[in-house]
């Protein structure tokens, strides 16, 4: 530790990039107080499973846990769950809580995540879900073992997951969105061509390319969806999987830059002495030349334990590959760097026929991403392309 070290950091948001900044900074040698507060009153969680394991049964509530009681007192942090933050006075580093705690620190590192976004009709419409939360799985859950129609309403990522437990729960599953195939914005046409094949075969209706108009009911309870199309889909379960926006609302009055996220520099710093990690830290990436924000779990931890170390006294920008992971059925997609719609693809590994194939996407001459079906040893090989050329950008200088 250097002298500049604070005695104290505490870190808004008791989630999985909550907790690594904490362990980062112990692991590291910190040996001041750390205080981790939480609007839940579950202690940090892994939030991957909950489309997947948690919300088909196959894992119990509990193990999702991201570490044991004994872990965690290890840590010795200070964990104050189920109170809110509502106010951040950045200059005297002080945050306010809904219980009226008024917390201080030296440092503080906001990790407050993202919220689902809802329909205007959602509020007060029994039957109708978002997935966010360990609740949220297990109210889903609960619905969807009492019924037997599930409309997902999202194409995206956590809509393709969510529909593929459905099937796997033995429901009817309708997948609707604006999109013209699942997960088309983060994958590019070629492969979300190939998911809408893998959905379909595996029994769920898609209704892609048309808008969501309003929701019908029936005695305060969701009975179906009505497309712009017309057409209504019947249903008993209704899942909204329209993307999430970044929970920075009790920041509004804080000063800082807030713009699709907490606006930092390169260090994830948005002022002196405040950081932001995870989903809802929106940075200035260096060899992109662009801010960038990523709603992943890798990046969740890495910019967490990146922040760990400039707290410590680093002086390093954090400069990722970005990286997720999705499990659809018996599908599992793995994506480093970025797949712009118009990106070239071409086979570099494997063949599609097999379902087994590494897909490399090039933008303007440069590789930008690759993406793995069902190959992931492969596909971390062809990982080193796209660091050859963040490097050659770095080299020129970043383009804008």
């Amino acid at each position: 530790m250097t002298a500049t070290t604070p005695e104290r950091v505490l870190v808004v948001g008791a989630s999985a990039s909550g907790l690594c900044t904490a362990e980062t900074l112990r692991r590291q040698g910190f040996t001041g107080d750390i205080s981790v507060v939480g609007d839940e009153l579950h202690t940090p969680y892994d939030r991957p499973p909950l489309s997947k394991q948690v919300l088909s049964g196959v894992w119990a509530p509990e193990r999702s846990a991201l570490r044991t009681a004994e872990a965690l007192s290890e840590l010795t942090a200070d964990f104050i769950l189920g109170d809110r933050a509502v106010a951040l006075d950045p200059r005297a580093r002080t945050v306010l809580t809904q219980s009226g705690r008024r917390l201080e620190a030296d440092a503080v590192v906001i990790a407050t995540g993202v919220r689902a976004r809802v329909l205007p009709e959602h509020n007060g419409l029994s039957g109708v879900h978002v997935l966010r939360t360990l609740e949220d799985a297990l109210a889903l859950r609960s619905d969807m073992l009492a019924g037997s129609r599930l409309v997902v309403v999202g194409e995206g990522v956590l809509g393709a997951e969510i529909a593929a437990t459905g099937r796997a729960l033995g429901l009817d599953v309708t997948m609707t969105g604006p999109q013209p195939a699942p997960m088309a914005l983060q994958v590019g046409p070629f492969v979300s061509g190939l998911l809408a094949e893998l959905h379909t075969e595996r029994g769920v209706e898609l209704r892609l390319g048309t808008t969501v108009t309003s929701l019908t009911a029936d005695n305060g309870r969701v009975s179906g969806v009505q497309l712009g199309t017309g057409e209504v889909l019947p249903a008993d379960v209704v899942v909204v999987a329209i993307g999430a926006v970044p929970a920075t609302d009790w920041l509004h009055e804080s000063g800082l830059t807030l713009d699709d996220g907490v606006v930092c520099d390169s260090r994830c710093r948005a002022a002196e002495g405040i950081y932001a990690v995870g989903d809802v830290a929106r940075w200035h990436h260096e060899h992109l030349g662009k801010l960038v924000r990523l709603e992943n779990r890798t990046n969740a931890t890495e910019q967490a334990a990146a922040v760990a170390f400039t707290i410590l006294g680093a002086d390093q920008p954090y400069v990722p590959v970005p990286y997720f992971w999705t499990d659809q059925f018996d599908v599992k997609l793995q994506v480093y760097g970025s797949l712009p719609i118009d990106a070239e693809v071409d086979i570099v590994d494997g063949e599609v026929s097999s379902r087994r194939f590494v897909a490399r996407y090039r933008s303007n001459g440069r590789v930008t991403g690759v993406l793995g079906w069902n190959m992931p040893k492969q596909v971390r090989l062809h990982r080193q392309e796209i660091l050859d050329s963040l490097d050659a950008v770095g080299a020129s200088g970043p383009s804008r």
